[in-house]
């Protein structure tokens, strides 16, 4: 009796560490994921404070606790599902679909390069509106915008964990989706509150608590510039990663194989700083190429769509003049 009692116990501790690090096989994923998607979540930090700017203090809290359950709600109950089944049905359709998703990353940061420029306006999050509208349009415009960075963000974290089994990727994705929801918004939170925390302390007694209070609200302007800027340039980098390793795993190998070298040569070159210079020029690698293929994307969507977009709100047309061009023209 007292045999079969230990090596029930045995059993049990077995099975429990067998639970322990299958559970930190999940919540070393699940970070890996989480990192890999770096870039989206950055940009997605930096957009959000834009939809509740100018609104009354009081509402931005409540406004971004909507935007943040829309996007959980995205990614849980639609987007989740979707690549779980394609994961399990049409893995093959994963890199085409990941390289996408990279695609529309290398656009997205070269637009914003070419908007720093003073080539265009970047309109893909910024609400158009000067005027403030209505809770309920902000928090949908919002959420429609998050639905497209939470499935890149999904997508680029599934990569990452594809040769896990179905439920170790639901739960690890879930895991993902979680805490990069609360990560971003909890961050959007403090730093749209970060002026009105600013004037309290600038109205408090006290020198240095004054001093204190100016200074975030001083602040505030020049941390959404570096996290744009730091958006942008991460999305270069994973955008670009993607479609060199996306190429490379479809076959075409020049791309890829030129920054392997060049990152190994490097990696050589350095002696004890290898390993930090190898990853530099990688990146560095990655960042120009998505920069080459977001320019590219930018000048057909130019060429194209945006074109048909600006002669649509013109009410003419981009092959011919409109009614009052031929009416001017006749004698």
């Amino acid at each position: 009796m007292a045999g079969g009692l230990v090596a029930l116990l045995d059993d049990v501790a077995v099975l429990a560490r067998a639970a322990a690090a299958s559970i930190d096989d999940i919540g070393a994923a699940a970070g890996r994921a989480g990192v890999k998607a770096a870039g989206v979540v950055v940009d997605d930090t930096a957009v959000t404070p834009q939809y509740v700017h100018g609104l009354a203090a009081d509402r931005e809290l409540p406004i971004i606790r909507r935007i943040a359950t829309g996007s959980l709600r995205n990614k849980l109950l639609i987007i989740l599902p979707a690549i779980l089944l394609l994961s399990e049905f049409l893995p093959f359709l994963l890199t085409p679909i990941l390289m996408i998703g990279g695609a529309y990353l290398c656009y997205e940061g070269a637009e914003k390069v070419w908007a720093k420029l003073g080539g265009g306006h970047h309109e893909g999050h910024a609400p158009a509106e000067e005027t403030a509208p209505d809770e309920k349009t902000i928090v949908t415009g919002a959420v429609r915008t998050d639905f497209i960075l939470s499935a890149e963000i999904m997508v680029i974290a599934l990569n990452e964990v594809v040769d896990q089994g179905f439920w170790a990727r639901a739960v690890i994705l879930a895991i993902v989706a979680v805490g990069i929801t609360v990560l971003v918004y909890g961050v959007v939170g403090v730093i749209v509150k970060m002026d009105d925390v600013g004037l309290h302390l600038a109205q408090r007694p006290g020198k240095r608590v004054a001093r204190i209070g100016r200074g975030l609200v001083k602040a505030m302007p020049r941390l959404l510039t570096v996290l744009t800027v730091v958006g942008t340039a991460a999305m270069l980098w994973v955008g670009g990663h993607i479609l060199l390793v996306g190429t490379d795993e479809l076959g075409l190998h020049v791309l890829y194989g030129a920054v392997h070298h060049l990152e190994e040569a490097a990696h050589e070159a350095a002696g004890a700083l290898g390993p930090v210079v190898g990853w530099i020029v990688n990146t560095l690698a990655s960042a120009l190429l998505g920069l080459v293929v977001g320019a590219l994307v930018v000048v057909f969507m130019s060429l194209t769509f945006h074109r048909r977009t600006a002669h649509a709100a013109a009410g003419t047309s981009p092959h011919r003049p409109g009614p009052d061009d031929e009416r001017v023209r006749t004698p």
